[in-house]
């Protein structure tokens, strides 16, 4: 496993309970439900797939609603589990920061179906030498973000408009005088132009 300054690279997905009707339900509005389920459904294996078994970081999962960390069911049984925990993204993405033990710690979203491992090893190689990473989503908020957490960068995620065209614009300005590297924009898929688009860039490349 690989390590930046002697220290473990930690990286937490963040995942919901696949249920029909619970998830991606903005896209469920213009494809339905099953169509939305099926799309995160699978999305999420690929992407665990992709980042599970590599050597250079401890894959955890970050899961909501709470009482589905518990229990296997629909997580790989090998992977850890912990839960979201209550309030904003904000409140959930910095608890997610601060739980893993110590070392570089990056959060990914699961239904950005564009991350590679690559992208992720980018991030822990640019925390040798930045504060924080973050990558930009082409709807003006973020798919990844890490830190160093030495030190923690309190009132990070504070005062964020999420949800918005504003989310990553909000949180560098809370980081004024750190040293934060961008990565590539990706586009995730909340709606069905976003995924009429991210079907459009696949067939492109």
């Amino acid at each position: 496993m690989t390590k930046a300054m002697g220290l473990t690279n930690h990286l937490v997905v963040f995942v919901k309970a696949p249920r029909q009707g619970a998830v991606k339900t903005r896209l469920a509005r213009d494809v339905g439900a099953t169509a939305a389920a099926a799309f995160y459904r699978t999305t999420t294996v690929a992407l665990l797939r992709r980042l599970g078994r590599d050597s250079r970081w401890r894959l955890s999962l970050a899961v909501t609603p709470d009482l589905d960390a518990a229990g296997a069911g629909f997580w790989p049984p090998d992977i850890p589990r912990l839960s979201q925990g209550g309030g904003d993204l904000g409140r959930r993405m910095a608890r997610a920061l601060r739980q893993p033990p110590p070392g570089p710690v990056v959060v990914v979203g699961s239904d950005i179906p564009a991350i590679r491992a690559g992208h992720v090893a980018r991030a822990f190689a640019a925390l040798g030498n930045h504060d924080a990473v973050f990558g930009p989503a082409v709807d003006g908020g973020y798919w990844l973000v890490g830190m160093k957490r030495r030190p923690w960068l309190g009132g990070v995620f504070a005062d964020v408009r999420w949800s918005s065209a504003h989310a990553l614009a909000d949180t560098l300005a809370n980081l004024a005088g750190r040293r934060v590297l961008l990565l590539d924009r990706l586009r995730d898929v909340d709606t069905g132009a976003d995924l009429a688009a991210w079907r459009a860039d696949t067939k492109g490349r």
